[in-house]
Parts: C-alpha cells; structure tokens; sequence
C-alpha cells in the first residue's frame, strides 16, 4: 500500500497567518503541521509516500523532506496547480500510486488515541484482502457542519450527507480515507459539484454504490482536529502540549517512528538529532538512544 497526503490548499480559514506561509509547515506546538499525518502513515510500516503540494511550495517541502532517505522512506512530490478539489489528489498520484491500493489522508487533520494504529491497521488489512474502502466516524455533537455517515451494525455504510440538514447520526466523515485499486478510476469520473471542484465525497459514494464502503469509528478514547481554522489549530497545540509534558513522550515524532521501525539506525537518529541538540526536540531524540 502508498500514501497519498493532500497538502496543498490555499490555507484561507488561517488568513492572515498563511498569505505567506503553507498552512502545513505552521507549529502543532513542537513540530510542522505536516508532521502528524506522514507520522501516521509510518506508524503503519507505509514507505511510499506522495505530497500533493501547491507549486510556491515545492522547494520548501524538498527543504522539510528532501526524497525522505533519512527516514528510510521514499517521498515524492506532485503539484497541484490549483485546489480543485479532495478528489484531484487521487487524479494527479495516478503514475505513483499504479495498481496499488493507497492511505488517502488530509495534510491539516491531527489524530490521536490509545488504539488508533491498531483501527487503521484493521482496515488496512481488511482492504488488502477484500478490496473496497474504508472512512472514519467521528462523534460530534453539531453534525451538520460535517460530512455524516450512516452506517449499520456491521459497520456498513448506508449512506454520507454532505453537511445535511436533518443529520442521520452523529458521525463526522474525518480526513483519512483506505480506498482499493479503483479509487484513481473513480475520481476520474467524479463530475465538478456545485462549487466546482471534485468532491471526495462523490468517490465515496462510487464505493457505496457496489456496497465496498465501510466505517470505522473513532470512539471517546480518540481526538480528532481539524487544525485548519484558528480555533482548532489552537487546541490541538495545547492538547499535544499537555499530552507530551505529561508523558515525557512525542506525538508525531517522525524521527522515533523511523527508529521504532528499524529503518533508521541508532548512529543516524544521533545524525538527525545533531542540529536539534539544542531544542527539547533534539533532546528527545537523544534520549531515545540513551534508552
């Protein structure tokens, strides 16, 4: 399986702060933005990685992750000229993604939970073996701001409303998405919506529609930011912020997880920690050897 992380965007729900800076390379307390989604693709062994990125953006996404070697990881890079939509992501990864099933994430959208890394490796697998797709169902307590997933006690989805007026659960459609094979086809023939771009939500529905689309839920165990407006980018820094002091453990540490995984060697987390020595983020990751 690949990933594919969508972090382009015009970022205009942080204006003024991203006029000239991409939203992704902002602070979630310690570490980018972009940090948190590639860290969730790595936690689940994915070495295959795509940035959809803007073009002003290339050069500093190559600064952030070069070809993602130091990592033990393949990055690559694709340009989406403009945002026309969730669903181009898939169009413009077609020659990197090929014939492969593929972890379909939004670059803006934190995570965490005891047991997330063993729901996403649930569908993973599940998708790897069975094909179809896969979303996830947040609770909210004001679903018609969301995409919401009705869904029934085998976890299949009945049907997504697009920010419905009479909600038929409390489940938010979150930014992540494991589609199967047909995931680039379909989006291929997704027509523009009303507001002229290519919805994901129209992708889903293909899926829904041979009945390959199923939920996993996201219970109180997990919290979910949307970090792409002021309030939420807000939370989740302080909520990281608390979780890290408290632990003594990093969220999103991309460095750690390569380590973890033994892409990396112990002599080269102490490279990579090397111009970090003097912040807690290096600190921490010289630690990690000490251990």
């Amino acid at each position: 399986m690949k990933a594919v992380i969508l972090a382009g965007g015009s970022g205009t729900r942080l204006y003024p702060v991203t006029i000239p800076i991409n939203k992704h390379f902002l602070p979630i307390y310690n570490k980018p933005m972009i940090y948190y989604p590639l860290s969730l693709v790595m936690l689940l062994g994915i070495k295959d990685v795509m940035f959809i990125v803007n073009p002003e953006d290339l050069d500093s996404f190559k600064k952030l992750f070069n070809d993602g070697s130091h990592l033990g990881m393949n990055i690559h890079y694709k340009i989406q000229s403009k945002p026309n939509g969730l669903a181009e992501g898939l169009i413009l990864a077609e020659d990197f993604v090929k014939n492969d099933n593929v972890f379909y994430l939004l670059g803006d959208n934190v995570f965490f939970g005891h047991d997330l890394t063993k729901v996403l490796k649930e569908a993973k697998e599940d998708v790897e073996k069975n094909d179809g797709a896969y979303v996830f169902g947040y609770y909210v307590k004001d679903p018609e701001r969301f995409g919401v997933i009705e869904f029934d006690e085998l976890g299949n989805v009945l049907s997504i409303e697009e920010k419905p007026k009479k909600p038929k659960s409390n489940y938010a459609a979150v930014g992540m998405y494991f589609y199967d094979k047909k995931a680039v086809d379909y989006a291929k023939n997704v027509k523009p919506s009303e507001r002229g771009e290519l919805e994901i939500t129209s992708v889903n529905e293909m899926y829904l529609k041979d009945k390959k689309l199923k939920v996993k839920l996201l219970g109180r165990g997990f919290a979910w930011f949307d970090a792409g407006t002021h309030d939420s980018f807000l939370e989740a820094g302080e909520f990281v912020a608390t979780i890290e002091k408290r632990t003594g453990l990093m969220i999103g540490c991309i460095e750690e997880i390569a380590y973890n995984n033994g892409w990396i060697s112990k002599e080269h987390l102490l490279k990579l920690a090397q111009p970090l020595k003097k912040t807690e983020y290096g600190k921490y990751l010289l630690s990690l050897v000490k251990e």
